[in-house]
């Protein structure tokens, strides 16, 4: 496992090195944000350890660049302990927050923990199907695509939810007001209508037929199932 550590003070940063390498870990160390961000940018690393008060790069504006392209668990080591720089820190995206002076012990326990997390949370990343197939129908989780035989559908947002909500669910039938929830999140301006209106819609762009629909079927006097064909995931 490959670790960064970013921090200014020279005794803190070689003694963290040589805890970390004793524990197994390839550590690579330096002394400010723009070396750290260097780092990342050409290393692959499994998580960071970031002081704050860094010069020409603290570790909050570091964390923010690493978190436009990079979900790599990190861990603020700093001597603020305020809670607003905690509050701040974890709201832009990091993952752990030790106030020095600091439990070597206790921060090797959380570099363990993080790690642990970073890995079950790609294994499930990778085992989970990235898209749907019934038919000539496709729809690309990563992409959030719907292709009909090969062609791109254009869906908004809410006809997309909607329609990859009824095709992880096959065979289910739906009540109007069960898919309002489940796409709009809320039950407080529930309407009918705004299903019927986004259904047709959704049966005008994937169907062949939107009059004799073959994937979403209408259920007389309860609501709407996805019928599925020949099925897969990929």
């Amino acid at each position: 496992m490959n670790i960064l550590v970013a921090e200014d003070e020279k005794d803190i940063r070689n003694l963290l090195k040589l805890n970390l390498q004793e524990e197994g870990y390839c550590v690579f160390a330096v002394k400010d944000g723009i070396e750290a961000l260097k780092v990342i940018q050409n290393e692959s690393i499994d998580l960071a350890i970031l002081d704050v008060m860094m010069p020409y790069l603290d570790g909050f504006n570091l964390l923010r660049k690493i978190r436009e392209n990079n979900t790599l668990p990190v861990i603020f080591l700093t001597a603020r302990g305020d809670d607003m720089d905690k509050v701040l820190g974890l709201g832009i995206g990091a993952d752990d927050y030790l106030v020095k002076p600091f439990s070597m012990a206790e921060l090797l326990a959380r570099i363990s923990a993080q790690l642990r997390r970073s890995q079950e949370y790609s294994s499930i990343k990778q085992e989970a199907p990235s898209q749907i197939v019934y038919d000539s129908l496709v729809l690309d989780k990563n992409s959030c695509c719907i292709y009909r035989e090969g062609r791109l559908l254009e869906l908004n947002a809410k006809e997309y939810k909607l329609l990859k909500f009824l095709m992880e669910n096959p065979e289910r039938v739906f009540t109007k007001k069960q898919l309002y929830l489940a796409v709009w999140d809320e039950d407080v301006y529930y309407d009918d209508n705004t299903i019927m209106v986004h259904i047709s819609h959704i049966r005008n762009k994937i169907e062949t037929d939107p009059k004799n629909p073959e994937y979403i079927k209408t259920i007389r006097g309860i609501g709407y199932r996805f019928h599925k064909h020949d099925t897969g995931e990929l």
